[in-house]
């Protein structure tokens, strides 16, 4: 089978890569949370966004987009911007019940995402070969979340000193930070907001 892949498809391996890279250190740092690791694990965001990026422009610069590169290129995005940021925010310690259910909402609105641009991919590209927009924002943009923590992570503002602290809501924890990856997911997913893509 890897004698049919493309280079386009080993860059998006290398994102794959990177985003496995993310989560394993999310779980190394979880023990802690050890800020370097969280760092570390953060790094992998921005390096699969470089993969992501050139696979898209090296399969076009070589003519050679296939169905299996843009699945793959899906697979390997839901890896290194959903399940990754998801996976870095419990590590930094967004561990509450109501934490969890967001982080698990942001990952099926990446997924969903995903899977809905795939679908409509041929009719979003009005019979061109390049999809002219997005309906919601790209799973990319969860490098922002990964960022964030980064930051926190830098500043030691995280496990109990997460920022904005948390809320006792019924039986569990919400801390307000993982507000961000449900507006994050709701954005994906949107069908209203429509971002031209270059």
């Amino acid at each position: 089978m890897i004698r049919g892949f493309h280079l386009a498809d080993f860059l998006t391996l290398g994102n794959a890569a990177c985003g496995t890279a993310g989560v394993m250190l999310a779980m190394l740092a979880a023990a802690g949370p050890d800020a370097r690791l969280l760092l570390l694990a953060a790094a992998m965001a921005p390096a699969a966004l470089v993969f992501d990026v050139l696979d898209g422009r090296v399969a076009r610069w070589r003519q050679q987009q296939s169905a299996l590169g843009r699945e793959l290129d899906s697979l390997a995005d839901v890896i290194s911007f959903g399940v990754a940021p998801a996976a870095l925010g419990f590590a930094a310690g967004l561990q509450g019940g109501w934490d969890a259910a967001l982080l698990l909402y942001f990952v099926c609105c990446g997924v969903s995402r995903l899977a809905r641009y795939n679908v409509t991919a041929v009719a979003l590209s009005a019979g061109g070969d390049k999809v002219r927009y997005f309906e919601g924002t790209p799973i990319p943009t969860s490098v922002v979340l990964s960022a964030l923590l980064a930051l926190a992570a830098g500043q030691g503002r995280v496990g109990d000193a997460l920022w904005g602290g948390f809320w006792q809501i019924g039986p569990w924890q919400l801390h307000p930070l993982a507000l961000l990856y449900a507006l994050s997911g709701s954005l994906m997913i949107s069908k209203t907001l429509r971002i031209p893509k270059f």
